[in-house]
């Protein structure tokens, strides 16, 4: 068994306690060395150079599991020509990585964890690079959309409907990334609100946050005929067509979105399953959808809305009204599946009861990961803003 995983993972943890000031010297390094590349990245590095580390750390764990890195590696080259990112550019970006490794390893790099990591890295790009190419194929790096409805649900949030140039192929429960003409090379990730349409537009549910370049723009700026740029569909938040379980959707804020496409799904196979959609709320605005959960709920027997009460606690609690509501419907949540998505309080708290209830952990679905760095990335941004 070769030892490049583990000789990658033992330079790694030295590596991770300094990851902000290594992430900037990487940077740092890559632009002094190619400055044109500085022309590929968003104005602000912060979040940038956190989500590049967080990858990095993915990538390095995931040595020992090839499959599953493969397919993280794949996606990763797929959503890399949105950047415009080329094949020498990640002979660049490695030549400036391994230089951060060595200055910041010590007396621990050696010529046999040089080799190891150029080794993974030449590794990784080939997988990323095939994948890309094989994209350009199909599909291209983004998608031109014009919003052709722009509704304000609150003075916080808006739901717009867009119309891609060219139709964009994805899965319910799925996401894509926005770019605004406000803020170039700047993309921000946002759940698609429905299964997919005959006419190919599809909606998303957006909040504007502290600190939020991209989604401030898309609630207060943004008008019906301005247009998006849009990332390839991705996420793994999606429906197993070959389960006849019963599905049980448990939304905060705006994770309504991925979930409601996920019942439109549902409605669209009309396969006769029972499915229970669980809206929590902080107050009445949450609720901005409600009409048309009514709607779907009305034309729909086997689906039933619960939205919970505007007056409960809030909804992320450790122990929150939606946890109290799953023990209120004093269901066979054990024979569903279970589909989670919102704040990350609310998902680590939704998971906790649904196993308390009987789920097993291997049917409950969830975007966790990516709801904690959406999170901490509003957080940071939200701190700068202020500073």
């Amino acid at each position: 068994m070769s030892s490049i995983p583990r000789i990658v993972k033992e330079s790694f943890t030295r590596i991770e306690p300094v990851a902000d000031q290594a992430t900037a010297y990487f940077y740092g390094r890559l632009f002094a060395e190619h400055p044109r590349l500085r022309a590929l990245f968003p104005p602000a590095m912060d979040a940038h150079r956190e989500r590049m580390f967080q990858a990095l750390a993915r990538i390095v764990w995931s040595l020992d599991a090839p499959g599953q890195m493969t397919d993280y590696l794949e996606r990763l080259g797929r959503d890399h020509r949105k950047y415009g990112v080329l094949p020498e550019h990640y002979r660049a970006m490695g030549g400036a990585l391994v230089a951060t490794l060595r200055a910041f390893s010590g007396g621990h790099w050696t010529p046999e964890v040089e080799a190891a990591w150029a080794s993974a890295y030449r590794s990784a790009a080939d997988i990323m690079i095939a994948a890309a190419e094989r994209d350009a194929a199909a599909a291209p790096p983004w998608w031109v959309a014009e919003v052709v409805d722009h509704q304000r649900r609150a003075p916080d949030l808006a739901v717009l409907t867009l119309r891609p140039d060219r139709r964009l192929k994805f899965t319910a429960g799925q996401y894509v990334q926005v770019q605004t003409a406000r803020w170039p090379r700047v993309w921000r990730r946002y759940s698609i609100a429905n299964a997919p349409r005959p006419d190919g537009t599809l909606s998303l549910h957006v909040r504007a946050v502290p600190g939020g370049w991209v989604s401030g723009a898309l609630v207060r700026h943004t008008r019906v005929g301005d247009t998006l740029l849009l990332g390839p569909a991705q996420g793994t938040l999606t429906l197993d067509p070959d389960c006849d379980r019963d599905l049980l959707l448990v939304a905060g804020g705006t994770g309504l979105a991925p979930l409601k496409s996920l019942a439109e799904q549902e409605i669209a196979w009309a396969r006769g399953r029972r499915v229970h959609l669980v809206v929590g709320a902080r107050g009445p605005l949450d609720l901005y959808d409600l009409p048309d959960l009514r709607r779907l709920e009305s034309g729909y027997p086997g689906l039933r809305v619960v939205p919970v009460p505007a007056d409960a606690p809030p909804c992320d609690g450790p122990r929150g009204p939606v946890s109290a509501a799953l023990e209120r419907l004093r269901d066979r949540w054990d024979d569903h599946e279970v589909y989670v998505a919102g704040p990350p309080g609310m998902i680590r708290a939704t998971v906790d009861a649904a196993q308390r209830l009987g789920v097993p952990l291997d049917r409950i679905h969830h975007d966790l990961l990516e709801a904690e760095q959406d999170a901490g990335g509003r957080a940071r941004r939200a701190s700068d803003r202020s500073a």
